[in-house]
């Protein structure tokens, strides 16, 4: 096990001053890119709003869209708790409306929803969902719970009580099965040791579209810190029998967290885009050649990724790795993808 006293960074905090030590060209400014995942939150510990946003996608890259996906932000005060859930798609329908006009850039911002309803409600779940859907006016998909669990209680997420196996629990199960009757998707950000629960999730629900969220969560610190020759390999013979279930899609994005031990944010300067590429080469690399470009969609992840890498690096990295991909594929990977999964409009 790992030292108790080593200090556990899963999200790093956003350093402006940092980020901007670093400045480079944007690559191929016309390609039209989905953001397939972000968020928006006002904390104590930070703050991430609609000003903050729209100044990372006018950073020179050409966002058609977004997908705005549930951080426990805006929620209900008043009412049952379970569906105090459905004030965060009510606060986004909220953003993308005020936003239609155009006025902070073209950028289809938050044209799909993700939110979080409690799947351990079982049935009850099911009029949570509802107003989920009534609440997103047109824009909402699907949801998320969040189930990564590790036996080292630093790796847990803040804020998402969680067990072990949850996602084969009777009365997860029970709400999952809610999902495909409403037409919504399953996102699931999990660790990689968890990547064999969610194939066996999707074997049990092929009608269910699940979107696994950060490469499936491949973690490089706590007591995986320095065994990145070990969680490769078996990280990898999971995600390609994960592939083999075809109601499975990949964000191929996440990889600056904290979780994943590459330690970006240690250094004295922000990394560019070819830091970044090379890094994320092999698990990125994998994710398509198993998924194929069609199953597979980058995502920003900010402002979580914020605190290891600007926006344009970021995405700058996404294009030096997808140099080598049709012109086909190279379009499903940036917008395509999203588009088909949370029937959106990428035409702006």
């Amino acid at each position: 096990m790992t030292d108790s006293a080593e200090t556990i960074v899963i999200y790093p905090p956003v350093r402006a001053d940092w980020l901007a030590l670093r400045e480079e060209e944007v690559l191929d400014p016309d390609l039209p890119i989905v953001d397939a995942h972000h968020h928006l939150w006002e904390r104590e510990s930070s703050v991430y709003m609609i000003d903050d946003l729209a100044h990372d996608l006018g950073s020179g890259h050409r966002i058609v869209a977004t997908v705005y996906v549930q951080c426990r932000s805006m929620y209900r005060e008043h009412g049952p708790g379970e569906f105090a859930p459905v004030g965060e798609t009510e606060f986004t329908r909220g953003v993308a409306e005020n936003t239609a006009d155009g006025a902070l850039g073209r950028f289809g911002i938050c044209a799909g929803i993700v939110g979080h309803a409690n799947m351990m409600l079982g049935d009850r779940v099911r009029p949570v969902l509802e107003a989920h859907c009534d609440a997103g006016g047109g824009r909402f998909r699907g949801i998320r719970h969040i189930t990564a669990w590790d036996s080292d209680p630093r790796l847990l997420t803040p804020g998402y009580p969680v067990e072990a196996s949850m996602l084969a629990d009777d009365r997860f199960r029970e709400g999952f099965a809610h999902l495909a009757p409403l037409g919504l998707s399953f996102d699931v950000w999990i660790y990689h040791p968890q990547i064999a629960e969610v194939a066996a999730l999707a074997r049990a629900f092929p009608e269910t579209t699940i979107i696994l969220d950060h490469c499936g969560g491949p973690l490089g610190i706590g007591h995986f810190a320095g065994r990145r020759d070990e969680v490769f390999p078996d990280w990898s013979a999971a995600i390609r029998d994960l592939a083999t279930c075809p109601n499975v899609v990949v964000k191929t994005g996440g990889l600056a967290m904290g979780s994943c031990g590459h330690g970006f944010h240690t250094e004295p300067m922000p990394p560019d885009s070819s830091r970044l590429a090379d890094a994320w080469r092999p698990w990125i690399e994998t994710c398509i050649e198993a998924f194929g470009a069609r199953r597979c969609m980058f995502e920003s992840n900010f402002p979580v990724d914020k605190g290891s890498c600007s926006y344009r690096a970021c995405w700058n990295a996404f294009k030096k790795l997808a140099s080598g991909v049709s012109s086909t594929e190279r379009s499903d990977l940036f917008a395509g993808t999203a588009a088909r999964t949370y029937r959106i409009d990428a035409t702006t």
